[in-house]
């Protein structure tokens, strides 16, 4: 949203918007700025969460080759029996399927298992 039509929506100046931004930016409360996909694009998209196991001290290689795909879209790694969450979204199953399978012919990957989303019944980061 621009500074324009945020500082009419909270019927203040344009100035003191700016201001503001500029003060949550230099305290850190604001990182950065991102590209959000539209429903569009997001809806065309078949997703699928990929759970990882992989041998000790690999994890640095998998990662980069993770990086490498662009359908992956993030990595986590985490505490329990599995070492990474891979969500992955492809253009059709057939290419979801590949990556998938690249993903788990990775060198170093012990075992993936997919799971592919149906529907999302809840997400707070649409905002």
């Amino acid at each position: 949203m621009s500074v324009a039509v945020l500082a009419r929506r909270l019927r203040v100046a344009r100035s003191t918007v700016q201001a503001r931004l500029e003060r949550l930016e230099t305290s850190g409360a604001i990182a950065g700025y991102t590209l959000r996909l539209g429903d569009g694009l997001r809806e065309n998209r078949i997703r699928a969460t990929c759970l990882v196991t992989i041998e000790p001290r690999a994890q640095a290689a998998i990662i980069a080759q993770l990086r490498r795909l662009p359908e992956v879209e993030r990595v986590h790694t985490t505490s329990g029996r599995v070492d990474l969450l891979v969500q992955v979204g492809a253009q059709s199953t057939s290419r979801l399927d590949d990556v998938l399978d690249q993903i788990g012919e990775l060198p170093g990957v012990r075992s993936s298992e997919s799971l592919v989303h149906l529907s999302t019944k809840l997400d707070r980061a649409l905002g």
